[in-house]
């Protein structure tokens, strides 16, 4: 018997959560089954649950601090799973890490001032620099064979005209986890041109069997000098209502201007349940991490098999981190409207409509297997009927 129970039925309605309290704002639809906001179905750990109860028998919930357990329970996650050495003085908090990329626009350029981004990507990255002012400069990312790569052509061209690179490490929503040689181009792209790196990697935890996260700002000294690192631990968990992520930097320019910002907005104490959540799930989550994933793995292996047999018009982009499904309408011949119609309307499924990821999600769906078995298996035959 498994130690952990993936397969387990949790009962989510009426409990303010986003994925689904807000299906009839979000979709029209309230009866669609919600595979879309990245969260999971999967209980939270039960170390994670019991050291946040035990904290909230504490009688008085008043301003706290970062134990040194905190921080040291965030290094040495690092080190034991990303092979990657951290300072405590490096780590900063923030209230999450769509937060801290705003912060970042704000603390390393000025309006009108250009900031790369790798679409189709996750789209908060696009209100980040709209909503400050900034000027966004599209590397697009290439397909070949059915897979995304990285146009370096085009971003050591950007990278002229730029200040800041928003880089998503492994990358949402197609699910590439980056290579060491493609992260090191990347770098010596930035460093030749002076451009800022802020490596977005709140999946980095969540890596496919056979594939590996390297931290960008642990491939050299000179490429950690122009990196910011954002990490959490709340997709690796599933506590991401407990809004706690950390940012880490070694430079100490990059560091103090990032942090006068958060000064600046008041932003630098978090809620103590989320510390001591963090803490729980770094100290003890690593047995559970590898089980998610392997039962990820499993749940993309099944939707692979049933495409390929069943819908075949429908392409799975080869997964390589994250729980996050990117599939390819195109061969269906359906506009993006006619999918998002039949996908809500006809099978009831609430999935995240390509085209927000912005240019090249156009023809795309996100899937969201982060769920029992029975849901993956419902959902796929929802669209077998719908679009067979």
């Amino acid at each position: 018997m498994d130690l952990y129970d993936f397969d387990k039925i949790i009962t989510r309605e009426n409990s303010d959560s986003v994925k689904y309290d807000l299906r009839q704002e979000y979709f029209g639809n309230a009866d669609v089954l919600p595979m879309w906001v990245a969260d999971m179905d999967f209980e939270t750990p039960a170390f994670i649950r019991k050291a946040v109860v035990e904290r909230a028998n504490h009688p008085i919930y008043g301003y706290s601090i970062m134990s040194e357990e905190y921080f040291q329970a965030i290094i040495n996650w690092t080190k034991t799973r990303h092979q990657w050495d951290i300072r405590k003085e490096w780590i900063s908090f923030t209230p999450g890490i769509v937060p801290a990329i705003n912060f970042s626009v704000l603390s390393y350029t000025n309006k009108g001032e250009g900031v790369i981004v790798q679409p189709p990507v996750y789209f908060p990255f696009f209100e980040a620099i709209k909503s400050n002012g900034r000027r966004q400069l599209d590397n697009q990312l290439l397909i070949h064979d059915g897979q995304y790569h990285i146009d370096f052509n085009d971003l050591e061209e950007k990278a002229k005209t730029s200040k800041l690179l928003l880089l998503s490490h492994p990358h949402n929503p197609v699910s590439r986890c980056w290579t060491k040689e493609e992260l090191t181009t990347i770098g010596d792209i930035c460093l030749r041109n002076n451009v800022i790196i802020i490596s977005d990697e709140i999946h980095n935890d969540l890596i496919l069997p056979g594939f590996k996260h390297y931290p960008m700002a642990s491939l050299s000294e000179e490429i950690a000098d122009i990196t910011v690192t954002c990490i959490a631990p709340s997709k690796t968990f599933n506590i991401a209502g407990l809004a706690t992520s950390s940012i880490i930097i070694s430079n100490d320019d990059l560091r103090s201007r990032f942090q006068k910002t958060l000064q600046q907005l008041h932003i630098f104490r978090g809620n103590f349940f989320g510390y001591v959540a963090s803490t729980a799930g770094y100290r003890h989550g690593g047995p559970w991490v590898d089980a998610l994933m392997k039962y990820v793995q499993e749940n993309f292996d099944y939707l692979a098999d049933f495409l390929q047999k069943e819908l075949p018009a429908i392409k799975l982009t080869p997964p390589e981190a994250t729980y996050l499904a990117w599939l390819d309408f195109r061969e269906t011949g359906l506009s993006d409207k006619q999918v998002k119609d039949k996908l809500i309307l006809d099978a009831k499924l609430g999935f995240s409509h390509g085209p927000v990821f912005g240019e090249g999600g156009q023809g795309f769906q996100r899937m969201n297997l982060a769920a029992p078995r029975i849901l993956i298996e419902k959902a796929c035959q929802r669209m077998k009927k719908t679009f067979n």
